[in-house]
């Protein structure tokens, strides 16, 4: 099968690559493929790809509160002539969102069905990814995933592992609550989703749930590092950014195929275990 994957030097996209190693993978990446650019369109329809695995995106939570333009334009924009060019070569499309479209008022697991409603810019700019999608695109699938991680690029692990190697003591939000996804495990559901006739909107991250507090704590005591984690409330931390409390996602429509995720501490376990076998001499 002929797979061209966007981003594929990010955390997702180093994963696919391996896990779909026996596919013929096409792969993009910025600068030389830039989604602001009308030529990206382009890129993909000259490849003639099977399927189009859009995981690029602007992912900076932070800086798209500054730059929301950018973020609409990138994930937006970006994604609509994705979209475009899945049509013009008769790709299918897979879209990687977030569960950040949620607005975290529920209490119990996010469905693929509840209507989304994000609280910050980043949210917003993926939720119009994931219309633009939908709407240009009929043979497009959805795919919310919630707090990445791997071992490529920047993410929530690796900072506290960074952190907790050169402080003493770390405070840590404890009271906004989701499931941690390894990058991996993502790429080897994504993998067997491309085996099935999937379209519309599923849910897919790590099974079971834990603050943000709770993972850093678990990834510190894995590292065996002596830092201790002390939690505090958002109120009391340094964002100048609306998240969810609350953005478990349940991943109904997936089990219901017969896929499902790791748990999330099983998951740390395995990539706690690599990250060390990386670092040795």
């Amino acid at each position: 099968m002929r797979i061209l994957i966007t981003g594929a030097k990010g955390q997702l996209g180093t994963e696919l690559q391996r896990v779909l190693k026996g596919h013929t993978l096409i792969l993009r990446f910025w600068p030389d493929f830039d989604l602001l650019k009308p030529d990206a369109e382009s890129q993909v329809v000259d490849a003639r790809p099977e399927v189009l695995i859009h995981a690029a995106a602007y992912t900076d939570v932070e800086c798209a509160e500054s730059e929301p333009e950018t973020a609409m334009a990138v994930n937006g924009e970006g994604t609509a002539r994705m979209a475009s060019a899945a049509v013009r070569c008769g790709a299918r499309l897979f879209y990687i969102s977030t569960d950040y479209v949620f607005d975290g008022t529920k209490r119990t697991p996010y469905e693929e069905s509840d209507p989304p409603h994000p609280l910050n810019a980043y949210g917003w700019s993926k939720l119009e990814g994931e219309r633009q999608a939908l709407a240009r695109c009929p043979d497009t699938l959805v795919v919310r995933t919630s707090w990445l991680y791997g071992p490529h690029g920047k993410n929530f692990v690796r900072t506290i592992l960074e952190r907790a190697a050169r402080e003493p003591e770390l405070a840590v939000v404890a009271d906004q609550q989701g499931s941690p996804t390894y990058a991996g495990d993502l790429a080897t559901a994504l993998s067997r989703m491309l085996t099935m006739d999937l379209r519309g909107v599923v849910h897919a991250s790590g099974t079971g749930s834990c603050s943000w507090y709770e993972f850093a704590s678990a990834i510190v005591a894995l590292a065996g590092l002596p830092a201790k984690v002390r939690p505090i409330t958002t109120a009391r931390s340094a964002t100048r950014v609306n998240r969810p409390p609350y953005s478990v996602l349940a991943n109904r429509v997936l089990a219901q195929r017969g896929i499902t995720l790791p748990h999330w501490k099983d998951a740390l376990t395995r990539f706690m275990k690599q990250v060390k076998v990386e670092v040795q001499p």
